[in-house]
């Protein structure tokens, strides 16, 4: 009995490994999932920011009436009079994932709403995400680095950004998707296997129906094959596995309804279409080359070449002349040239996460993984193989986009997380085993190593400064969760003098008035900012929203808010506009108004031929400021905009020892105090006047 008990409770060293590792790898999700909840623990459960609401809505509706009639419904509310085609112009893999998992839970009798399934979605999927991530990082080094990374994954705010509880937005689940298709070609590079290439596809599949950014990784696969053809690497294996993933993803990624002809129609696509034909081509050289002699192989050879190139540079200028290649998107030419969109396309420039990222954003959602990226590299330079080629590639270029656009720092976090978790570990690995030496070493060895003055001393320290940097890590990752990244924009909060937090509710109390208090084919005029929360929580019809696909009608509506009360009229009797609606923070301090947004209403207003006679310079003061005080340009203190906000607000004292009118965002007293409007009548002001309403006056009798 004694001997039975002796040998269940001792382990061999192998299984007390893989129980550490286990139970690691579960806290660290547990840790990832956990770390995302503060915002339903100080708020509740609730739908964050703008577009989580349109998913939420679609998901809804999805599950309510099955995939049929969310594949063809098209959607009234939106775009007034145009409508919207939903199943032809969304990534359908969202709603998709959270109309399953709901349907699951109540197969097996969990009782549980639709919006809760939504809500906890990306915690849920980041969990999944740290385990993926440990498996790669295994595959490309060992798995005391897949640890590491995982670790890191789990808590690193430039992925917590996107998927805290709440966060429903498509990159909730393609970060997952995008590493596990990577994770699958790393496996189907190292074997060669059709299995492996295939699962490999399906994942790309489930990336393509997730979100759009599957571009950048059908443009980092190819570049990966065409870098190991250069660089002499080329072999059996990698073509398996990339024939097979561009030929199955290609077919499985045209199935989805908003992508359709383009893999084989864009320019963002050519890359992989014309590496999958030098992988033909690379390998009918090697079969020729052994058939065929030495001479004969090279007359064969330089003529294949220049018909290629020729034949390749007929048909590629034939094609795009004739638009049967689609040229590439605005969005991605901004990612060539940042300069572009502010210069050409002022509707993707207006959004904040296409912004150029500062300096200060690189440490403050990776802090010394900014630091340990150049070491990770150093590693897989030093150790260069087919599938660490594969991650220097994805760090170089996911680090220059990240530059370019701040929304990508998304794409960068996890391949910081990798690289930081292979350099932590590997240079842990070598001090660790100086603190406490070996006793029975080779003599030769021990001489040289006896030449390192207090070997064990340095690297105590040396482990000590990384214990405590990763600490600092934690601590910060921590913070900047809790404080930055756990506030849903749709309930705001603030702090009193005495330490009080104040909850403003403004939001959802505007989209309840309006849908308790208006007619139900009302429609609703707003900058395209607040249309989805407008059709998610108001049930109203809007104009313009998040979706931008329509610059001329956007551009019609930035005319409405930049013109005069009676040129604006016309543009929203024009749009059969019913009710207006503006948000403004000049009282309690809200900086995200649409007094801050209005230049972007200008420029978007004026970029169509309906607005050219709307200057941006016209709405700046005499010495060429945007002002609105009694200094600020007379065309900016008449506009629509300026009056639906300030309406009645000369009469507000909004800080003490302040006058009256006093815009605590712009610090400003306001120019117009003393008007009344012609056109519109105010419908409803919330509590602290952040959202407001107002109603369109009808044309006037004859006679009157």
């Amino acid at each position: 009995m004694s001997l039975i008990k002796s040998r269940g409770l001792r382990m061999s060293p192998e299984k007390q490994e893989t129980l550490l590792k286990l139970s690691i790898l579960s806290l660290t999700t547990i840790l990832s999932f956990a770390t995302r909840l503060f915002s339903v623990l100080r708020f509740e459960s609730v739908i964050h920011e703008f577009d989580p609401y349109f998913n939420y809505r679609t998901t809804r509706f999805l599950a309510e009436e099955g995939f049929y009639k969310f594949h063809n419904w098209f959607d009234d509310r939106a775009w007034y009079p145009l409508g919207r085609i939903i199943g032809g112009t969304i990534y359908p893999g969202l709603m998709v994932t959270s109309a399953v998992l709901y349907n699951i839970l109540r197969f097996i009798n969990i009782t549980i709403e639709i919006r809760n399934v939504c809500v906890f979605l990306a915690p849920f999927f980041s969990s999944l995400t740290t385990i993926i991530t440990y498996l790669l990082t295994k595959e490309l080094k060992d798995a005391g680095a897949g640890l590491v990374a995982a670790a890191m994954i789990a808590i690193v705010p430039g992925y917590i950004s996107r998927s805290v509880a709440g966060s429903y937005d498509n990159e909730a689940i393609a970060i997952f998707c995008m590493l596990l298709t990577y994770y699958m070609w790393i496996k189907s590079v190292k074997t060669g296997s059709i299995l492996w290439a295939t699962m490999a596809a399906v994942a790309y599949f489930y990336m393509v129906s997730s979100w759009g950014g599957y571009v950048f990784l059908i443009n980092l696969i190819p570049m990966h094959v065409l870098t190991l053809m250069i660089t002499g690497r080329f072999s059996h294996r990698i073509y398996v596995a990339y024939s097979i993933l561009y030929c199955v993803g290609t077919m499985l990624s045209m199935q989805i309804s908003f992508v359709g002809f383009q893999p084989v129609q864009s320019s963002e696509h050519m890359l992989a279409l014309g590496v999958f034909g030098l992988c033909q081509l690379h390998a009918l050289v090697d079969y020729l080359r052994h058939k065929l002699t030495s001479t004969d192989f090279e007359i064969l050879f330089k003529s294949m070449i220049l018909a290629t190139v020729a034949i390749s540079v007929v048909i590629g200028s034939v094609l795009t002349v004739t638009g049967k290649i689609a040229p590439w998107t605005g969005r991605f030419y901004t990612l060539l040239d940042p300069s572009y969109a502010k210069n050409h396309i002022p509707i993707i420039a207006s959004v904040s996460e296409h912004q150029p990222t500062s300096w200060s954003s690189f440490y403050f959602d990776l802090q010394i993984l900014v630091f340990l990226f150049p070491a990770g590299l150093y590693f897989c330079f030093s150790n260069l193989s087919d599938a660490n080629i594969f991650l220097i590639l994805y760090g170089v270029t996911s680090i220059y986009f990240a530059g370019v656009m701040v929304r990508l720092m998304l794409v960068l976090a996890p391949v910081m997380c990798i690289l930081s978790g292979i350099a932590v570990s590997a240079m842990l690995h070598t001090y660790m085993k100086q603190i406490t030496p070996e006793k029975n070493v080779d003599k030769k060895k021990n001489k040289m190593e006896s030449n390192f003055v207090m070997k064990s001393e340095i690297a105590t320290v040396f482990v000590a400064l990384m214990t405590f940097l990763l600490m600092t890590y934690t601590f910060h990752c921590t913070w900047v969760t809790s404080e930055a990244y756990s506030s849903p924009s749709i309930v705001l909060s603030a702090r009193t003098h005495e330490g009080s937090q104040i909850i403003f509710d403004d939001f959802r109390e505007a989209y309840y008035w309006l849908r308790m208090n208006t007619a139900e084919d009302a429609k609703v005029m707003s900058w395209w900012d607040y249309g989805y929360q407008i059709t998610a929580m108001a049930n109203r019809t809007i104009l313009v929203d998040n979706n931008t696909w329509n610059n001329t009608h956007i551009s019609r509506v930035g005319q409405a808010m930049a013109s005069t009360e009676d040129q604006a009229y016309l543009i929203m009797r024009e749009l059969d506009v019913d009710y207006v609606l503006v948000i403004f923070g000049g009282v309690v301090g809200y900086s995200s108004d649409d007094i801050n947004k209005f230049l972007w209403m200008v420029r978007i207003g004026g970029s169509t031929e309906k607005g050219a006679h709307i200057k941006e310079t016209d709405y700046y003061s005499s010495t060429g400021e945007f002002r609105v005080d009694k200094e600020g340009s007379q065309i900016l203190l008449n506009s629509l905009m300026y009056k639906m906000c300030y309406y009645r607000f000369g009469q507000v004292y909004s800080e003490g020892g302040k006058p009256p009118g006093y815009d605590r965002v712009r610090g400003a007293e306001i120019g117009n105090k003393d008007f009344e409007l012609d056109v519109l009548e105010e419908a409803y002001t919330t509590e602290h006047w952040l959202v407001r309403i107002y109603k369109v006056k009808q044309l006037r009798n004859r006679g009157s």
